[in-house]
């Protein structure tokens, strides 16, 4: 593939979803939130991202996730779930050869279209780079000093395969450090910022989808 085909391409939609979700007591990525699950959630949001199918990494709920796949989705099974989400890109970056990716954790569900939108078009406006590493920030409106970057992030189709030399639980900002270059596109929805890892989280967040 020429880099020309690279950067017309879209970035691959990769929704993280190996962890064992113990502080929730049920699998992160079916739990019922708007009803839709956040696997559902993270599906749909990320439709624009239409050049390959999206990918799920599962690892302690595959069975289940497998059962309840949204259409159109392809799942595959990270052997190292328990050690990082870094070894579930390395399993994406395999499967997924030449694309930049587009990596959503379901820990972080509520993230709307918009954003997925905003990340594409900057990612293009940028040349797509090959070893880019590209966030989502916010700033509440009344502290615009308190940046805070979330999920989801593109990393750059020749930034992937340097997985390979790092350790299986390394932590993935140790991937960002190879990235050149990083940057950030502000949104303005908070959402890239919610983490769902409690019952309460839980609550919290079927409360807002209902409001």
């Amino acid at each position: 593939m020429s880099p020309q085909q690279a950067r017309a391409r879209k970035p691959a939609l990769v929704i993280l979803a190996a962890g064992e979700s113990r502080r929730l007591g049920q699998c992160k990525a079916l739990v019922p939130i708007a009803p839709e699950c956040p696997l559902e959630l993270l599906v749909r949001a990320g439709a624009c991202l239409d050049d390959a199918p999206p990918l799920v990494i599962a690892g302690a709920d595959r069975d289940a996730i497998a059962r309840a796949l949204p259409s159109g989705a392809e799942i595959a099974f990270n052997p190292q779930w328990a050690a990082s989400r870094t070894a579930g890109v390395r399993v994406a970056a395999e499967l997924r050869p030449g694309f930049d990716l587009c990596v959503a954790p379901v820990d972080v569900p509520l993230v709307p279209s918009a954003v997925f939108e905003s990340l594409l078009a900057a990612w293009r406006e940028r040349g797509a780079p090959s070893r880019g590493w590209l966030a989502p920030s916010y700033a509440p409106p009344s502290a615009p000093e308190n940046l805070s970057h979330g999920h989801p992030i593109v990393i750059g189709h020749d930034l992937a395969p340097a997985l390979a030399a790092l350790e299986p639980d390394a932590p993935l900002r140790a991937l960002r450090a190879m990235a050149d270059p990083v940057w950030s596109v502000a949104v303005l929805d908070d959402a890239i910022l919610d983490d769902l890892d409690t019952p309460e989280d839980l609550a919290r967040m079927r409360a807002k989808m209902r409001s």
